[in-house]
C-alpha cells in the first residue's frame, strides 16, 4: 500500500475530495490544469503555496 501523506481527505474540506496537505486545491484540480497542458512549473506559479512534491503525489494517487 502506497503512503499517500500529501493527499487528505476531509468532509469539512471541499466536500471530502481528495487534496493537497489539507489546502483547498483538489488532487482533479492539479490533474485538470496538467491536462490543460499546463507544466509543474506554471502551476507552482499560480499556487505558490504548493510543494514541488505536490504535483507527483496526485499523479500517483489518481492512478
Amino acid at each position: 500500500m502506497r503512503n499517500f501523506d500529501r493527499i487528505t481527505l476531509d468532509p469539512d474540506v471541499m466536500g471530502g475530495k481528495p487534496c493537497i496537505r489539507g489546502l483547498r486545491i483538489t488532487v482533479g484540480t492539479i490533474l485538470g490544469l496538467l491536462a490543460a497542458g499546463h507544466s509543474h512549473e506554471e502551476i507552482l506559479a499560480a499556487y505558490p503555496y504548493l510543494e514541488p512534491e505536490d504535483i507527483p503525489a496526485a499523479l500517483t494517487f489518481a492512478t
